[in-house]
């Protein structure tokens, strides 16, 4: 894929967004509220989202590969696994973002070749540059945020974070 293939696509990418931000006001209509119907699936927790996406993520991935707007809640797993190296072109982390809690072990496993994962805020660990089938193993015990990236792959896209309660 050439680099302006990969330029198309994010500003596809950005074109699409921006409409849909546009048009999403004209979607419902406007009962005077703040836009929170209270509706949580009656566990207290915002659905299946994760809860709510913190600023620091949502920015830092708003160019994502893989980024749906969403976290994945993980909470009450032991541990986790985020794929290294997912999806079309192999940019991307999978899930982008999850929601752990605090003790979680999170593993990042290669699906495909050269990539790493390096945190770049909230925390400090570095993969090198491996291949399919290398796996990094993480235990998060402190609460935060914690944004990461694929070295060599970071300018096109391939970012993650974890939300760690």
């Amino acid at each position: 894929m050439t680099e302006l293939d990969i330029d198309r696509r994010k500003v596809l990418k950005a074109g699409g967004a921006t409409l849909m931000l546009a048009t999403a006001g004209c979607m419902g209509g406007d009962d005077g509220d703040d836009g929170d119907d209270g509706e949580d699936g009656g566990d207290g927790e915002d659905g299946g989202d994760g809860g709510d996406v913190p600023s620091e993520v949502d920015d830092y991935l708003s160019d994502a590969n893989g980024y749906d707007g969403t976290v994945e809640d993980m909470t009450g797993e032991d541990s986790i696994t985020i794929e290294n190296g997912a999806n079309e072109p192999d940019y991307a982390f999978g899930p982008a973002a999850v929601r752990v809690d605090a003790g979680t072990e999170v593993t990042w496993e290669w699906v495909s070749d050269g990539h790493s994962v390096v945190a770049t805020d909230g925390a400090d660990f570095e993969s090198g540059i491996e291949n399919s089938g290398f796996t990094h193993t993480e235990t998060l015990e402190e609460s935060g945020v914690i944004l990461y990236e694929c070295g060599p792959h970071a300018a096109v896209g391939q970012l993650g974070a974890v939300v760690v309660e």
